[in-house]
């Protein structure tokens, strides 16, 4: 056989030993546009622009599957806020090119978005995903805290240490395995006692979120105060907390099959770990 006519059966077996070693990726984002606040108060919310782009960008460049999910399968939330250069650093070619990707996607589309729900996720068996990253942006801490839906996902890809990557405040949804999460949650919304739970997947794992020091510094966005960190949540569960002394500094914490990044300039290491786990 010649050359010429050997390079397309080449060509046909590189593409399927590439095409076998893609993994198909789970990411999981909030259903809400908002973030109930102390005193009645109310911030609009979402998902961050580059906490949930880079990674997905990173991840389908290597080829891999991404299916996107919320709760409830409703279009998630773009934060408005978050459409800024700044958390590019400050390259205004690579803000418009992600958020060009986000429109192609239509992700956020009330007709045409592609999301489906945990329950249908759970359908199509959690055996079909390799890997689950949920972006950050305040949204999470309304809903994914709280999910059962997501914590029986995370109880299933814990239970078969399967990766699972969290960014900023995205790692407060990992409060979902709890037994009890409404019941926590509401007791650190009212500042009261709240004691470390007996049992819990992810009690000891080493972890970052965005952090008491940071929420600090960012709250005057917010119009309000928020009725409890997620830092002081997480540590509060079990989590033995790890930040970055330089705040919004990037800071990536690995332990097992987690992977969590502290703030927007996390995300693209959050990336890039996540990606040396599906090789």
């Amino acid at each position: 056989m010649s050359l010429l006519r050997k390079l397309p059966v080449i060509a046909a077996l590189g593409l399927t030993a590439f095409q076998a070693q893609a993994a198909h990726v789970l990411v999981v984002l909030s259903d809400a546009n908002h973030l109930d606040l102390k005193d009645g108060k109310v911030f609009s919310t979402g998902f961050y622009l580059n906490e949930l782009m880079q990674p997905v960008k990173m991840l389908m460049d290597a080829g891999h599957q991404v299916t996107f999910a919320t709760p409830q399968g409703r279009a998630p939330t773009l934060d408005k806020g978050s459409v800024d250069k700044v958390y590019f650093g400050g390259d205004e070619a690579a803000l418009q090119s992600h958020r060009a990707m986000l429109d192609k996607l239509l992700i956020t589309s009330a007709t045409q978005s592609p999301v489906i729900s945990l329950a249908r996720v759970e359908q199509i068996g959690y055996d079909k995903f390799d890997a689950v990253y949920v972006p950050g942006g305040h949204a999470p801490m309304q809903d994914l805290l709280t999910s059962p839906a997501l914590g029986k996902l995370f109880a299933n890809f814990h239970a078969h240490a399967k990766p699972t990557a969290l960014e900023c405040h995205g790692p407060i949804a990992l409060l979902s395995t709890l037994g009890d999460a409404p019941g926590f949650t509401q007791r650190l919304a009212k500042g009261a006692t709240v004691a470390t739970p007996k049992q819990w997947i992810y009690s000891g794992y080493r972890m970052t979120v965005f952090s008491n020091a940071e929420e600090e510094l960012a709250k005057g966005q917010l119009g309000g105060e928020m009725t409890f960190y997620p830092q002081t949540a997480l540590q509060k569960a079990g989590a033995q907390f790890s930040s970055e002394s330089q705040a919004f500094a990037p800071h990536v914490v690995t332990d097992r099959e987690l992977i969590t990044g502290q703030n927007p300039a996390s995300a693209v290491q959050v990336g890039n770990e996540l990606l040396k786990r599906l090789k």
